[in-house]
């Protein structure tokens, strides 16, 4: 008597472990494992910094006095005001966390406004092609020859006409970094756009008849966009220096407008020689942990796009497991006869090929 061999189902994973960041957590090992946390944990507290604003200050962001009265003016840490005040009678922590909330803005801005323009140009250009895709791929290589920090003083002078306002300096750091970001996103859905328009999927569609518009939209956008969360967490850490950057060299945002970390440094450099730390170290820390926890999240999840990091991990993984279940001797659940055996006869197969 024979028995039938029932065919392998291949369990999907939940949705949940198939998200960017989280499937890069799993697929993760080691050292790299642990730079990955730490940068989502110092993204994550910046975030929640950002949102939670008006719970966690103690004051607001151009607030000089309470019912007590006006605020000592450089007043050291006390149980009053924790990190102190500055020279204008600014309460150090409420900046520090009310800046937060205007550094997520010009990330939203900056990063949305970039990917909306780079996507659509990216595969306009790699699916049509032709003279489209000549201007474009040049129009992106000049736009490298301008600095961008250049390029936001000269927005800011621009849109704000010399007076730094909330969304005045917000708009005019958010354009400069997309003019920037641009042909970043342009290039690597462009790259994609060109490799998957000679796919087979993209030529049956062509067959059946879908206008181009539907193939770009339907097929080749939805294949070409997966490394953009890539390439948003490498962007979110430099649109926040930009906007430090600007606010350092007094072309950011007023302290009656809203909060700002590179305007405090900048108000903060003359108190260093009077021994007056405070004003300057805080929202320095802020700058410096906000960009290191958003590079080491991009760069971990850039050197996990590498399929051999991620086979590696899964091999070591499997390799554990396989380890444990020949260690216990357990016998598998439900098996059938004739199917176990051709189970371990294609797992054979398989660490062959590897």
């Amino acid at each position: 008597m024979t028995t039938q061999t029932l065919p392998q189902l291949e369990r999907r994973e939940p949705l949940w472990t198939r998200l960017p960041v989280l499937s890069h957590v799993r697929n993760s090992v080691g050292l790299q494992r642990g730079m990955l946390i730490a940068g989502l944990v110092l993204t994550v507290v910046f975030l929640l910094m950002a949102l939670l604003a008006p719970f966690i200050a103690p004051y607001g962001f151009s607030q000089i006095s309470d019912a007590k009265g006006d605020f000592p003016t450089q007043d050291p840490p006390s149980a009053q005001h924790i990190w102190g005040t500055t020279v204008g009678g600014f309460d150090v922590f409420s900046r520090v966390v009310w800046g937060a909330q205007t550094a997520v803005l010009v990330i939203v801005v900056a990063v949305a406004l970039s990917i909306f323009a780079g996507v659509a140009l990216g595969l306009a250009s790699g699916y049509i092609g032709g003279w489209l895709d000549r201007v474009l791929v040049v129009v992106a290589d000049a736009v490298y020859a301008f600095p961008s920090l250049l390029v936001a003083i000269v927005m800011s002078i621009v849109i704000s006409h010399g007076q730094s306002s909330l969304w005045g300096g917000i708009l005019a750091a958010a354009i400069s970094i997309t003019v920037v970001f641009i042909p970043q996103y342009f290039r690597v859905v462009r790259a994609e756009a060109i490799r998957l328009k000679a796919e087979p999927f993209v030529e049956s569609a062509k067959v059946l008849g879908a206008s181009s518009w539907r193939i770009m939209a339907r097929h080749i956008f939805r294949n070409a966009t997966r490394s953009i969360p890539l390439i948003f967490t490498l962007n979110a850490s430099e649109a926040i220096l930009t906007l430090a950057g600007l606010g350092f060299l007094g072309f950011g945002i007023e302290p009656t407008s809203a909060a700002e970390w590179g305007f405090d440094l900048n108000k903060a450099i003359s108190d260093v020689t009077a021994g007056i730390w405070w004003t300057g170290v805080f929202p320095g820390l802020a700058i410096v942990l906000t960009v290191l926890g958003l590079t080491l999240v991009g760069e971990s999840m850039n050197d996990l796009a590498d399929s051999r990091l991620r086979t590696r991990g899964r091999g070591r993984r499997q390799r554990t497991t396989t380890a444990g279940t020949s260690e216990s001797g357990a016998p598998q659940t439900g098996a059938v006869p004739g199917y176990a055996a051709s189970t371990e006869a294609s797992s054979g197969q398989e660490g062959g090929q590897a």
